[in-house]
């Protein structure tokens, strides 16, 4: 078997899918995307393309070493994302191939479904009891939060209340034992973010995540010491070496890595399996389109440390084509009491309608994700 082709499509609301053919007719998909720079993947797939043409498909181990250690340069968000919708596809193709499931190839699954959480609130959160209730009425049994608007490293005292309040609400509408995520998006600077980590320890979250960005992890010592609430991070690490540091200084308590961006199936096995060696849970970051959702749900079946999934359904991003619009059969993510199950279907257990994607790749996108400023005019983070 050889490959023959890689074919990009750009698709809204803001995502990039990957096709990649044979000469025998099995295809496989992935999905290579940074968001807001799904084009710059997209190039960085086609550049990757020159050495995967006519090789053969199933190698994947070997193709992901070549495509991260034959280049001079390597590692970081276009590059690891393109490896990752690449990665994606190959192993599509291994499982449709032999007709099992990637997760079958992978050892077998340890678990035959997976809690899931959604979406709430939007990027400057509000009305979040109400949504809140609105996705325990549909089953969901965990929900995540942006928990700040704009925040400047030292800021006043009242935007931390208008967090506390937010949640508060959820917690008089639902009660003590809902499960509650807050982001804190990279928007919140050390000297804030240990406030905020210690103003939220009474409500027994589930985690809070980037209290601070990932560059600043030196931070996450001193949050740590103010709250016993789990710290979650890792959506902008993209590879095993870049979650070493994280895992060996010990103050995080779940793992985030996104198989869109951190090297694929391939990549993020290893991941988990490194912070399975230092008691560290999964919860992988998946924002993203039905390709990404079943690359996840992979990776979920065979992780020990995974215990809860990200998914977009509904999210404020998926403006004009959601997470179900691109599939044959929608009900593949059918969630049920707050869980979904794992696709037992080959390859990563879905079936893209292609004939949909196309059209909709006419179309296209250049989603961007907003530039904020402060009050004085400075930038601030989103």
């Amino acid at each position: 078997m050889k490959i023959t082709g890689l074919t990009t499509f750009i698709v809204p609301p803001r995502w990039c899918f990957l096709k990649i053919e044979t000469d025998e007719g099995v295809s496989g998909w992935g999905e290579p995307v940074v968001e807001g720079r799904a084009h710059t993947v997209a190039a960085a797939v086609e550049e990757l393309a020159d050495y995967l043409i006519g090789k053969d498909p199933r190698l994947i181990e070997d193709h992901w070493t070549v495509m991260y250690r034959g280049g001079f340069y390597r590692g970081g968000a276009v590059h690891m994302s393109a490896i990752a919708g690449i990665d994606q596809a190959l192993w599509d193709i291994k499982g449709k191939a032999l007709g099992v499931p990637v997760h079958a190839l992978l050892g077998g699954q340890v678990r035959d479904r997976i809690r899931v959480y959604s979406w709430i609130g939007g990027d400057r959160p509000g009305d979040t009891a109400r949504m809140a209730r609105d996705c325990a009425d549909r089953g969901f049994t965990a929900v995540k939060m942006n928990g700040t608007e704009e925040l400047q490293i030292v800021d006043s005292h009242d935007k931390i209340d208008a967090v506390l309040a937010r949640v508060q609400a959820i917690r008089d509408e639902l009660g003590p034992n809902f499960g509650i995520g807050v982001d804190f998006h990279g928007r919140v600077h050390r000297p804030m973010a240990k406030v905020l980590a210690k103003e939220l320890e009474p409500f027994k979250l589930m985690f809070i995540e980037e209290p601070v960005l990932s560059e600043h992890a030196e931070a996450l010592k001193e949050i740590a010491n103010h709250c016993a609430t789990p710290i979650a991070l890792g959506e902008r690490l993209f590879s095993r070496w870049d979650f070493k540091r994280i895992l060996k200084d010990g103050y995080v308590d779940i793992i985030q890595p996104d198989p869109s961006h951190s090297g694929g199936i391939t990549e993020t096995r290893k991941i988990a399996a490194m912070a399975e060696a230092y008691d560290v849970a999964v919860a992988l970051h998946c924002p993203l389109g039905p390709i990404a959702l079943a690359a996840n749900l992979q990776l979920d079946a065979v992780c020990y440390n995974a215990f809860i999934q990200e998914q977009s359904l509904g999210i404020h991003y998926n403006t004009g084509s959601d997470l179900l619009d691109y599939l044959v059969d929608p009900s593949v993510f059918a969630y049920r009491d707050g869980h979904v199950a794992i696709p037992q279907g080959p390859g990563l257990g879905i079936e893209v309608d292609e004939a949909v994607v196309a059209k909709a790749a006419e179309a296209g996108h250049r989603w961007r994700n907003p530039v904020w400023r402060h009050a004085d005019g400075s930038l601030a983070e989103w």
